[in-house]
């Protein structure tokens, strides 16, 4: 989850007399309005960041509907300070999946206002806004009213073209990175009106997103890159054209995945050029959460018998022997072994060679179901589906 830090430790309540928690909080409310004094509105502001620090706050705060919709507008306020600590309020509160829905009950118009200031490239908390909505798109529901929101504020998927390009124009918003962003659009793309439109053959997005799987900056954004392609790769009617030309999306999955070892001239010229004599300081992705995302989406691109055999030829199994040798993570070094069974295997029998539509009986599939669970406990890892960004690193 993705989570602001706390307010400042000593930060407490308005009042000095004792009272109840809830009483407390309903003291607060006067001064979390837009007509507050500026100073008062601050401290409560701080003292309610304080409160989402953890799990009893957050579960206080689920059960005051006034106050939440309060701290929903001043988030998306113009105002300066108090603004951006009520935004990270709201992401830690978002970090919590049990109060997305009282967030929303509050403030329906919550997902439109951070959205509004996500991709305002003049908002200075633009990021928390984006990592607010980070969090909440990691559910369902959430994830589709976002999806509707966008599509309301800017008709025909301009919404989401504005959402790609502040995440792939440096310097959209000067005065934050965005990076979660990424994960935003990795959220977005569990839905299947999100990958038609990434998969746009005339909107040339997932090419203009490709980049960002060697953006050295920041892992979040990275990694929401690599969660948004691999979540394109469930659609294999596309992958003819994702390993094709007009895309070339493999060598971009497999560089993160290399290292500096060296090849014979033969394997040498079975790889994509962008892969040939990497330098001796080449370094491999170093999120293994990133690297198994990776992974996974070269697996789905294995899916049908021409994605297979495209990859093969690409040289994919050089790269990936040599990252199994390297592998230190052990649910990664599971994920790279299926991959490599799947490229050195026989091909499946006749009627079976599309291993995504291939109809597994009841039984077989709750047995497997079964072991891969037992494999992922054993292993303390998640099993990967088309679904949101895995956890990422607390916003500071």
């Amino acid at each position: 989850m993705l989570e602001a830090g706390p307010g400042p430790a000593g930060t407490g309540a308005l009042s000095g007399q004792e009272s109840s928690p809830d009483a407390e909080l309903e003291k607060l409310l006067p001064f979390l309005g837009p007509g507050a004094r500026a100073d008062l509105q601050a401290a409560a502001v701080q003292h309610v960041l304080a409160l989402t620090g953890a799990g009893p706050g957050r579960k206080l705060l689920a059960g005051h509907a006034a106050l939440l919709r309060a701290l929903a507008e001043l988030a998306a306020a113009r105002a300066p300070a108090p603004a951006r600590d009520a935004a990270r309020a709201l992401v830690n509160l978002a970090a919590d999946p049990g109060l997305h829905e009282p967030l929303l009950a509050a403030d329906p118009e919550l997902l439109a206002r951070l959205l509004g200031r996500a991709l305002d490239p003049q908002c200075p908390w633009a990021e928390e806004a984006a990592a607010a909505l980070a969090n909440l798109s990691r559910e369902p529901a959430p994830c589709a009213a976002l999806m509707a929101a966008l599509t309301t504020a800017e008709p025909g998927l301009l919404g989401l073209e504005r959402l790609v390009r502040a995440l792939c124009m440096p310097g959209y918003n000067a005065g934050t990175p965005l990076h979660y962003l990424g994960p935003l659009l990795s959220n977005l793309s569990q839905l299947a009106g999100a990958r038609d439109f990434l998969m746009d053959r005339d909107r040339c997005v997932v090419q203009r997103l490709l980049p960002l799987t060697q953006y050295s900056d920041s892992s979040v954004r990275r990694g929401g890159v690599v969660g948004t392609l691999r979540n394109c790769c469930f659609e294999h009617r596309h992958h003819e054209w994702l390993l094709g030309p007009q895309v070339d999306i493999l060598p971009f999955l497999l560089l993160p995945l290399a290292g500096p070892e060296e090849f014979s001239e033969e394997e040498m010229d079975r790889l994509p050029v962008d892969l040939q004599y990497l330098p001796s300081d080449k370094q491999r992705e170093p999120d293994a959460n990133i690297r198994k995302m990776l992974i996974e989406a070269i697996m789905l691109l294995t899916a049908t018998a021409p994605g297979r055999q495209q990859v093969r030829e690409q040289g994919a199994y050089l790269i990936l022997r040599e990252l199994h040798s390297w592998e230190p993570e052990p649910d990664v070094q599971v994920a790279c072994e299926k991959l490599i069974q799947v490229l050195i295997g026989d091909e499946p029998e006749p009627g079976m060679e599309n291993l995504l539509e291939v109809q597994v009986p009841e039984d077989v599939e709750q047995q497997l179901k079964q072991l891969d669970e037992n494999e992922q406990q054993e292993l303390a890892g998640e099993s990967g589906g088309v679904g949101s960004y895995p956890p990422g690193t607390p916003l500071a």
